[in-house]
């Protein structure tokens, strides 16, 4: 699938949750590369793990571990991608533990938004403070499957309201339940439906993926990123042994 074109593209998609753009790579990323030396750890700053350490960036990227770590890794993925879930549920809390809280690592999370729905669950994973970006969007891959049975029987019927996005997005939350699923974590309704109200928000996501897209020719989600060059995996089991080989072990 190419993805919008435009800056606003993607805030007008049908209402729908298809697989399109989302799935697994049939490689394991080409040839492997030779092997770099090991690197050493990096003790976090006191009182803390690195994974603790979470910043907001230019990118519009959220940032976990230490900011100086030789090995970057940017994750693309969207929040209406089954594949993404699958890549949180398996890989996710490894390469957390193991990976980022070494210091060799840092994980940068950006949301590549397919659909207004995924623009809608990103904008409330942002309205948090930085801190609670990754719990929150662990939380809505957790319960993805659940989110979606709620989401998908309002979809018609926000699409004959034809309502503006600054509109469209509160209202969409509200009827499928996303409203009451993030008070239940942390943030509250009015706070929401501040964040959703912001149209510059859902631009920035929409104009950010479509940045990304062209500038490291992103076809489908999850797609990650390993010191600048995208490795063409999509799995665990892919990227684990590239972060080794980069000398994460």
């Amino acid at each position: 699938m190419k993805f919008a074109t435009t800056r606003l593209a993607l805030l007008a998609l049908p209402l729908t949750l298809g697989l399109a753009a989302c799935g697994k790579k049939d490689d394991a990323g080409g040839p492997a590369a030779q092997s770099a030396a090991a690197l050493p750890t990096v003790a976090p700053p006191a009182g803390k793990a690195w994974s603790d350490v979470v910043s907001k960036n230019a990118d519009g990227g959220y940032v976990m571990g230490n900011p100086d770590a030789p090995i970057k890794l940017i994750e693309f993925g969207s929040l209406t991608c089954p594949h993404c879930a699958e890549f949180e549920e398996k890989g996710f809390p490894k390469l957390r533990d193991t990976y980022v809280n070494s210091g060799r690592v840092s994980l940068e999370f950006r949301n590549f938004v397919r659909d207004p729905f995924d623009t809608t669950m990103a904008m409330l994973t942002h309205c948090g403070s930085p801190d609670s970006f990754f719990a929150l969007t662990q939380q809505v891959y957790a319960n993805q499957k659940d989110i979606f049975a709620k989401l998908q029987p309002a979809a018609k019927e926000i699409q004959a309201m034809n309502l503006p996005p600054a509109q469209m997005f509160g209202v969409m939350a509200d009827k499928g339940g996303l409203i009451d699923f993030f008070g239940a974590r942390g943030i509250a309704r009015d706070q929401a439906m501040a964040c959703l109200a912001n149209s510059k928000t859902a631009e920035a996501l929409a104009s950010d993926t479509q940045t990304a897209g062209d500038k490291y020719t992103i076809s489908g989600t999850p797609t990650f990123i390993v010191n600048g060059k995208n490795v063409d995996v999509a799995t665990w089991e892919q990227l684990e042994p590239i972060l080794q080989r980069a000398g994460a072990r």
